[in-house]
């Protein structure tokens, strides 16, 4: 007897900045997902809008307290990816 795994469908708003704001078209957007954590997210994020940033040039905030890539992620978390910024 096979165990079916279910994944709970989460939603989720999500920031964007910098570059990834103005390669996503948009600063900001509600989803729904089943990622479990924000890497996962980042990755189906990455590969949907043809982000060029890896992991590891983006620091990752939720509910506006930067936390690790493999932080479970939970209803109505505000996901913020943040790329590195040039200024002064």
């Amino acid at each position: 007897m096979s165990q079916v795994s279910t994944r709970t469908q989460l939603n989720i708003h999500i920031s964007y900045f910098a570059s990834l704001r103005e390669q996503r078209g948009a600063a900001e957007e509600a989803i729904v997902t089943d990622a479990q954590s924000p890497r996962e997210l980042y990755e189906r994020l990455r590969a949907q809008y043809d982000f060029p940033l890896e992991i590891r040039q983006v620091r990752v905030a939720i509910n506006d307290a930067f936390v690790d890539w493999d932080r479970e992620l939970g209803e109505r978390d505000r996901v913020a990816f943040i790329p590195p910024v040039a200024g002064g």
